[in-house]
């Protein structure tokens, strides 16, 4: 039988993570399953909980919160690996405020359905991304994708607006940005084989599908595939920018002049003029970044998530 480490982040989905122990709690015993259960006290407790975790031999480290809850523990999982501690399979139960990792890694939302995604136990072997630079020159991993410029002031600004959450939120986010973030840096963008410069108004680079709580960003993407997709846009205005917010709510972003699509295994974006703001799944990368290097890692992680036919 399973050991499980839960992770709990109190403060995620204003609180829904704090509400939820008593039920998972319930859960578990009603299963009779073996578990430990803890709540995090600070940035990067995630992190080092997971790796603590794992060193002590649990199986499975379940997280419950949102997308920087993920986050770190992938970063705790890919630390203890690296670190020869050992492997753990990795869960969600997806209760925060965008839950694009869940989404993206075919894991619902809300507690009842993660945990009965839970019980079936259906794993797949995931890839993982890794980025280096700006606050990180050691390096940081990511589940879901880096938003480079307009889509993480958007994520920056969202983050402040504590009277709402979810999708609302971001699209709030989304109209605030316009008026702060216009003007596209100058950027060198260099992946695989190619490389070139354009003014970008944003650079994703995903290895999931969705960021910002409904924006499909990489709708074809494969956490399996072994590769990154990148959605570039060029500079634009303020008023084609509005043009363009139901295309990305939609996924048919590919078919507007302005954006470039591509596949990739690396990626290393550069600020020739101006700066880089940067996100690794909603968690802050750098406010003023000079370079990112971004890379795939294939079939990291064990994830538990739903199966294809439970997907349909």
């Amino acid at each position: 039988m399973p050991r499980y480490q839960i992770i709990v982040n109190p403060t995620s989905g204003r609180g829904a993570g704090l509400k939820s122990v008593s039920s998972i709690k319930q859960y578990f015993d009603d299963q009779a399953w073996t578990y430990d259960i803890c709540l995090t006290e600070r940035p990067w407790h995630a992190a080092e909980l997971t790796q603590a975790s794992v060193a002590a031999g649990h199986d499975v480290i379940l997280g419950v919160g949102g997308d920087g809850t993920a986050n770190e523990i992938i970063n705790g999982l890919m630390l203890a690996q690296q670190a020869g501690l050992g492997t753990a399979a990795m869960g969600m139960l997806a209760v925060g405020r965008g839950n694009d990792f869940a989404f993206s890694m075919h894991i619902p939302a809300g507690l009842e359905a993660g945990l009965r995604t839970l019980m079936l136990d259906h794993r797949d072997k995931i890839d993982i991304g890794r980025v280096t630079g700006g606050d990180y020159p050691q390096g940081r991993y990511f589940g879901n994708g880096i938003g480079v410029g307009f889509d993480a002031v958007v994520g920056f600004e969202a983050l402040k607006l504590t009277w709402l959450t979810g999708f609302p939120s971001y699209l709030v986010a989304v109209l605030k940005t316009l008026f702060l973030y216009f003007r596209a840096p100058l950027v060198q963008i260099a992946y695989d084989q190619d490389s070139f410069k354009l003014p970008a108004l944003m650079v994703s680079i995903m290895n999931g599908r969705r960021m910002g709580g409904g924006f499909m960003m990489a709708p074809d993407s494969s956490q399996q595939d072994g590769f990154l997709d990148l959605c570039i846009v060029r500079q634009v205005s303020r008023g084609r920018i509005l043009t363009l917010i139901p295309h990305f709510l939609k996924g048919d972003q590919a078919t507007q002049e302005p954006i470039i699509t591509a596949r990739a295994r690396r990626v290393e974006v550069t600020a020739i003029e101006g700066a880089l703001p940067a996100h690794a799944d909603g968690e802050t990368l750098c406010v003023q970044g000079a370079q990112l290097t971004i890379e795939l890692l294939p079939v990291q992680i064990d994830l538990i998530c739903q199966s294809r036919e439970e997907r349909l």
